[in-house]
This record gives structure tokens, sequence and C-alpha cells, in this order.
């Protein structure tokens, strides 16, 4: 299902690379590894051929992802490839995988302001995208959470192999903060690492209880808008500090496991 990627732009001479040794960069690094690395413990991604981005502190046209070949629980924070937006890859071995670079490489061209976007095919979000009408219903508090921030791509267009597929996908997401992909997966993005890591574990929660009410045969009970929207403004007022405390959480209980994602 994976797919290898070629480079066709000539790659930068050593004196055109940015510093890829400073804290914020390793920083950055050990924050994407944790994520991987929590992602696979919460059952959350698939074999190889799932991705996270991030691009590199201070710069829109350098970007961190997973090589291909590793699953996400093999990931470390020096494994992480830096590529630019022609798929060069300027430190790290190996290459990211095709689809990885087309979709990743053309939302970070397109939205700069989405400093990380992580790609999954995570079980339950992923139920929801196979089946018609809306995806995500607010008859939950934690659905809340992203109360006017999806967008729905309802034309699933097979495997991301190129530009064009890259920046279909890229104007489907629009000004939302979570990409429904039909038939698909999910697409969530983020100003940073830490809001998408956030995003990425309560949307699945979400999901989750979703399905497991409609399992029950029951009409859900939706939350009136009015109290939808304002609980989700209550919500997303603390949800950078949340977030940021998520993540450092993940990283505490990964080093307390021994996990090695910041070797």
């Amino acid at each position: 299902m994976a797919h290898t990627l070629s480079a066709t732009q000539p790659l930068p001479t050593r004196s055109d690379l940015p510093p890829l040794d400073t804290d914020a960069v390793r920083q950055t690094r050990l924050e994407l590894a944790a994520c991987f690395r929590a992602a696979a413990r919460q059952g959350l991604a698939e074999g190889i051929c799932n991705h996270f981005s991030a691009l590199l502190p201070g710069r829109d046209d350098l970007f961190l992802v997973n090589p291909y070949g590793l699953a996400f629980e093999e990931v470390t924070a020096s494994s992480l490839l830096v590529c630019d937006l022609h798929g060069q890859v300027l430190d790290g071995d190996g290459q990211p995988e095709a689809t990885a670079f087309y979709i990743h490489a053309r939302l970070h061209l397109a939205q700069p302001r989405l400093r990380a976007a992580f790609h999954t095919h995570m079980p339950h979000a992923t139920a929801l995208a196979m089946l018609q009408g809306p995806p995500l219903l607010f008859a939950g508090q934690t659905a809340l959470k992203f109360h006017g921030r999806i967008a729905v791509d309802a034309q699933y267009n097979g495997l991301a192999l190129d530009n064009a597929e890259g920046d279909r996908l890229a104007a489907a997401l629009g000004t939302a903060d979570v990409l429904f992909m039909q038939n698909h997966g999910v697409m969530v993005t983020g100003p940073s690492i830490a809001e998408a890591w956030d995003d990425l574990y309560y949307l699945e929660r979400a999901a989750e209880v979703q399905l497991k009410a409609m399992a029950s045969g029951r009409p859900l009970q939706p939350i009136p808008d009015d109290v939808a929207r304002r609980t989700h403004a209550q919500m997303r007022e603390g949800d950078p500090a949340s977030a940021r405390a998520h993540l450092a959480s993940v990283m505490r209980v990964l080093r307390r496991d021994g996990v090695d994602f910041d070797r």
C-alpha cells in the first residue's frame, strides 16, 4: 500500500541549508517523535502507511516527516527526515513515503499557518469517514471541541501520488483544522505539534463513543446548537495550554516506560 518517492529537484548545497542542530529543532524532533510513539500505543497507526509532519521552527519551506518503511512504534527523534517542498531530503536516512510527501508538502505550501499535520487511518474516525452524511455528530461533550472546525472531502480520488491531489486535499481543508477524507481517513492539523496531537487524540475518542452510541440502535440525542457553540468557545479558550500539558504528560509517560523516542 505504501509507495516510495523520487524527488525531481536538485539537492541544495550544504551552504544553502539552515542550521539543523539548534535547540528549537531538537525540541520539534522530540515532540513529533513522541506523538508517533503515543499514537502507536493508542492504536492509531496502520502499518507503515500513515504520516505526521511539522514545519521546522522559523521555516515555511522545510518540514520533518517520518521515513518510508518505519512503523510509528519505531520512529525516534533522530530518524525523522528534514524535507523541502520538492521532496528532497536535506537531513536523515531514507525517503518519505510518496503520499506523505504529496499530502504534507502541498498542505504546508498552501497553508503555512498549519505548523503540524497528522494523517492517519485511525479506526473510529476512519469508520465515520465511510458513512454517508456528516461524520461527527455533536451529541457528546468531547465532540464539541471540533464544532465548526471540520471539513469533509466527499470525493475519494485514489492515492495522493502527485501535486494535483495534494493541492486538492489542501483546498478541501480550507480554513478548517480537521479534514475527514471520505472512504479514506482523517487529516488533523494545528498551529503547533501539541495542538495537533491533542486534536488527534480527542477526535478519535469522540468518534469511538459516537460509534458505540450508534451501535445501541437508539437515536442520538444532539446537543442544542447554541449550547454546542458556547461550550466549544469555552473549550477553545484553554486549548493551547491544555494541549501543551497533554503532550508534556505523554512525553513523561513514554520516558517513564523506557520508550526510546528521544534518541
